[in-house]
């Protein structure tokens, strides 16, 4: 069993579907009785954004490459961010770490290739949306990807900040939500909804939408759940 360290805290209600999807996922394998063994340092979310507010990359990645090192000191084995956004700046930051680190993108877009994705609408915060994270990862494996406009982004930001990030499920939010997804599905024949935050699966369920949803915190917890096995 491998320790695996975890970037949290952005946010905590996320953070803490990772710490418990990560033993329910172990547990559902190895079933011993064991737990995985789990580092999480929880990061200052705010001070964070504060750097994706001005894109000072260097501060950002500098942030997040000390926290890995504590991760290593404490007995982490590898590494994964427990969200979306920080991933802008993940080849940066892997070039820094002592440790591997499990890529949520990376893991997302191998789910897609597999399931025969073709287009995929992406929904997920402003800066992530912005960043063309997803459509340029996407993009090298010749699938297609939908980007909400700027007005239809900030929809989806408000969604997400301060109720969501907070771990609060706005019924009416939800609605607006997935009012607009199935809208850009339909409007662009898209086969595929990325959850582009790991918030987004508190509010979006496989049984809200008839579209394959691609739900990148789980995806990434059962990527993580096999790292520890191996």
């Amino acid at each position: 069993m491998k320790k695996v360290g975890i970037i949290g805290g952005i946010g905590p209600a996320s953070t803490l579907d990772y710490y418990c999807g990560i033993i329910d996922g172990y547990r559902a394998k190895v079933k011993d009785g064991s737990y995985p063994e789990i580092v999480i340092d929880s990061v200052n979310m705010t001070g964070m954004l504060s750097y994706i507010e001005r894109e000072d990359w260097n501060a950002l990645t500098e942030m997040l490459a000390d926290v890995i090192y504590h991760l290593k000191a404490a007995g982490a084995q590898f590494v994964a961010i427990a969200s979306n956004t920080p991933h802008i700046v993940f080849d940066m930051i892997a070039k820094r770490s002592p440790l591997s680190l499990i890529s949520i993108v990376d893991e997302t877009i191998a789910y897609a290739q597999a399931k025969g994705v073709k287009k995929a609408v992406v929904i997920g915060t402003r800066f992530t949306m912005r960043s063309g994270l997803y459509a340029n990862a996407f993009s090298k494996l010749n699938i297609a990807t939908v980007t909400p406009s700027e007005n239809e982004q900030e929809e989806i930001h408000g969604v997400i900040f301060p109720k969501l990030e907070d771990g609060i499920v706005d019924l009416n939010d939800k609605n607006k939500l997935l009012a607009l997804a199935n809208r850009l599905i339909s409007e662009h024949d898209a086969d595929a909804l990325v959850l582009g935050c790991t918030e987004l699966p508190l509010m979006i369920k496989e049984n809200d939408i008839d579209t394959l949803l691609l739900n990148t915190t789980q995806i990434h917890i059962d990527a993580i759940v096999n790292a520890v096995i191996k």
